[in-house]
C-alpha cells in the first residue's frame, strides 16, 4: 500500500487503481450496480501507472492470461464493491454507528453511500495512501455524507491505539470492512488482525470479507507465469485461507457464508471465472 508522497501509487497501492478501474467502468454502464463519481479521478491523477491494454496479436500472446484474469478481477470487483455496499448499509441500519475501513485505499463510500445521521466512518491505510487520496478528493471538491476520520495506520503492526485515538469507541457497535485485504496478508499478519479487531469490537459488531479464490487455480497459476503480472502475485500471501470460517467461530464470531454463483444470479451478473467461493460476513458474540 506504499505510494510516493508526490507521485502515483506503488506496491500493493497500485492494485487499488486496479480496483477504481473496475469502479470507474462499471459507474458508465446504463445496467450499473453502483456509482462511483470519484473512481475515475483517481485514474485520472495517476496517469500511466496501469498496464496499457494489448494492440497487436503479439501483444495478445503475451496478454491472454491478464486478460482472462482482467475479466474475472473485472466481475469479481464489481459483485464484492455491491454485496459490500450491500452489507455496510444493513449493518448500519441494524444498529452499527461506526464503520472501519480496513485498508480502506480508495474506497469512496463515505462519499457515495446514504448513510443513517449518526454513522462515523473510520478509513485505515497506509499515510501515502490516504494522501493521494485526500489530494485527489480536495480536487473533486468531494463533502462526504457521515462523518469521515481518517486513521494513518499499517494493519500489519500496532494499529489499535492510533485508531482508539481518532475517536473510535470500544462499546459502540461497528462493521468492519477487509475488502481485498487479506489475500495481501500471511496467515499470522491475517489472525492478528482478526484478534485486535475482535478485541474492540462490541457484542453485536459486525464483520465482513472475501471468502474463498477470486478465479480458478488454473488461471491464478497462469497469471504467475506472466512477467507483467508477477509485481501484482509477488505480493499474494493468502491470509488464513479456508480456515477463516473455522478460525473466527473459534474466536467468538458467528459466521455466515454468501455463495458468489447466488449473487452472481441475484444481480444479473455472469460469473467469467466460475470460481468457487463468495465472501464471509460475521457477528461479534
Amino acid at each position: 500500500m506504499a505510494a510516493d508522497q508526490g507521485g502515483p501509487l506503488g506496491g500493493v497501492g497500485k492494485t487499488a487503481l486496479g480496483v477504481a478501474a473496475v469502479r470507474a467502468g462499471e459507474s458508465r454502464r446504463p445496467d450499473r450496480l453502483f456509482d462511483d463519481p470519484y473512481a475515475q479521478a483517481f485514474l485520472d491523477a495517476a496517469p500511466g501507472v496501469l498496464p496499457d491494454e494489448p494492440v497487436s496479436e503479439r501483444d495478445l500472446a503475451v496478454w491472454g492470461p491478464m486478460a482472462s484474469l482482467g475479466a474475472v478481477f473485472y466481475a469479481h470487483g464489481v459483485l464484492r464493491t455491491r454485496f459490500f455496499d450491500d452489507y455496510l448499509l444493513a449493518a448500519t441500519a441494524a444498529g452499527c454507528e461506526q464503520v472501519v475501513l480496513l485498508a480502506a485505499g480508495l474506497d469512496t463510500r463515505a462519499f457515495r453511500l446514504a448513510w443513517p445521521d449518526e454513522v462515523r466512518l473510520f478509513e485505515v491505510d497506509l499515510p501515502d495512501v490516504l494522501n493521494f487520496k485526500q489530494r485527489v478528493l480536495a480536487d473533486q471538491a468531494a463533502r462526504p455524507r457521515c462523518e469521515r476520520v481518517i486513521v494513518p495506520a499499517d494493519l500489519r503492526g500496532t494499529w489499535s491505539p492510533t485508531l482508539v485515538a481518532a475517536g473510535f469507541q470500544e462499546t459502540v457497535l461497528t462493521a468492519w470492512l477487509a475488502e481485498g485485504l487479506l489475500i495481501y496478508l500471511s496467515a499470522d499478519e491475517t489472525a492478528g488482525m482478526l484478534t485486535t479487531v475482535g478485541e474492540l469490537s462490541a457484542p453485536g459488531s459486525h464483520l465482513a470479507f472475501e471468502h474463498g479464490g477470486m478465479a480458478t487455480d488454473s488461471l491464478l497459476a497462469r497469471a504467475r507465469t506472466v512477467p507483467a503480472m508477477s509485481e501484482y502475485t509477488a505480493l499474494w500471501q493468502g491470509g488464513l485461507g479456508p480456515d477463516a470460517p473455522g478460525w473466527l467461530a473459534d474466536h467468538g464470531w458467528h459466521v455466515r457464508i454468501h455463495d458468489r454463483a447466488a449473487l452472481d444470479a441475484s444481480y444479473g451478473r455472469p460469473d467469467p471465472g466460475a470460481a468457487s467461493g463468495g465472501f464471509l460476513t460475521a457477528v461479534r458474540t
